[in-house]
């Protein structure tokens, strides 16, 4: 399966493409209208939205370390990122606790 070079999005569909780029393929949350990938700033602020959504709203800091750990993985930011990545990351045991519920939720 393709995943979205910018936050690990599974590309399962056609409709999830957001663009094709030389680094990769990104999906439709991470890019713009005109298919430019959004900015390391923006693509942050939407992982922790998810993150957010995901457990009720209820700690904006666990979203952000989920959020920095999933995108301080992927190569395209380590050419691309900029300082909201330099904070704090999640646990192992914070990670297997959020990919755990994920896969119960199917997502």
């Amino acid at each position: 399966m393709n995943y979205c070079i910018a936050c690990t999005m599974p590309l399962s569909k056609e409709e999830y493409l957001g663009a094709k780029t030389k680094e990769g393929d990104a999906c439709v949350f991470c890019t713009d209208e005109k298919g430019n990938i959004k900015t390391c700033d923006e693509i942050f602020e939407g992982g922790v939205e998810f993150f957010l959504n995901l457990t009720g709203g209820k700690d904006r800091g666990l979203a952000e370390r989920l959020t920095r750990r999933n995108m301080k993985t992927l190569p395209y930011w380590a050419k691309h990122g900029t300082k909201i990545l330099d904070g704090a990351i999640a646990t192992d045991e914070e990670h297997e606790t959020m990919m755990n519920s994920l896969q119960k939720m199917g997502a």
